[in-house]
């Protein structure tokens, strides 16, 4: 019996209470670092729910306008008027809208839908890091639905909001662009690959042999793998 005590009173060494001790401090810190990631990850997903909420506040804006649908066999009037045909803005100044929600004014120029993957956002003519927390933007090229290759951008969110499913999109989806003057283009997905942040090529408004685009096209574009490269969705216009 007394060797028995003996035993356990040499097998708890000073060392060993040390090792015990680091371990508890540890199992603490772990339990903080979870309870911490856990907190940032609720906020940020609360951050993307208001996000969400100002898109669809937007999107109800834009529709409450009535924006008059597009009807290819109105009739055209032209009106001869120098001061107009001298003001190429004057054209932009038809597809931009501005929608104010509380204190903040959002530049819309369009309405992307996609409804393989459930995507049905106002497409902001601006980009930025805050303009991309609240709805798809514009990240470059000519007007919605003119011709050239109009570049989409979007956040890649794990909630599936925005760009979150368009690595979803195959060859021959389709692809919708309303811009505000009612005109709703078909567009179909014909390529869909993966670049490095660095390269730009996707947004080019000429074709490979160097010729400016004659035909209407739309680029999506989200980060893949993390954000260490992106996604390039390419669609053209249906005839």
């Amino acid at each position: 019996m007394n060797q028995i005590l003996v035993t356990e009173k040499i097998y708890v060494t000073p060392e060993l209470k040390k090792k015990k001790k680091t371990y508890k401090i540890e199992f603490f810190l772990s339990i903080i670092l979870i309870c911490l990631f856990s907190s940032y990850y609720i906020h940020a997903a609360n951050d993307r729910n208001k996000s969400e909420e100002v898109s669809q506040m937007i999107l109800e804006e834009v529709k409450i306008d009535n924006i008059k649908e597009y009807d290819d066999n109105e009739p055209i009037i032209i009106i001869l008027d120098e001061k107009a045909s001298n003001n190429e803005q004057n054209k932009e100044d038809v597809l931009e809208k501005e929608i104010s929600i509380g204190e903040e004014t959002y530049p819309i120029e369009a309405i992307i839908k996609i409804p393989k993957i459930g995507i049905d956002y106002p497409v902001i003519s601006k980009t930025s890091e805050e303009l991309l927390k609240i709805s798809v933007n514009k990240f470059h090229g000519p007007n919605p639905n003119e011709i050239g290759n109009y570049c989409i951008v979007g956040h890649n969110y794990l909630n599936d909001k925005m760009f979150g499913r368009l690595d979803e999109l195959k060859n021959g989806d389709l692809v919708e662009l309303k811009d505000l003057s009612g005109r709703t283009i078909k567009y179909r997905v014909y390529d869909k690959y993966i670049v490095n942040p660095t390269d730009t090529s996707c947004t080019s408004q000429r074709t490979k042999d160097g010729k400016k685009l004659g035909f209407r096209e739309m680029t999506l574009i989200t980060c893949a793998n993390y954000g260490t490269q992106r996604l390039i969705v390419k669609c053209r216009e249906i005839k």
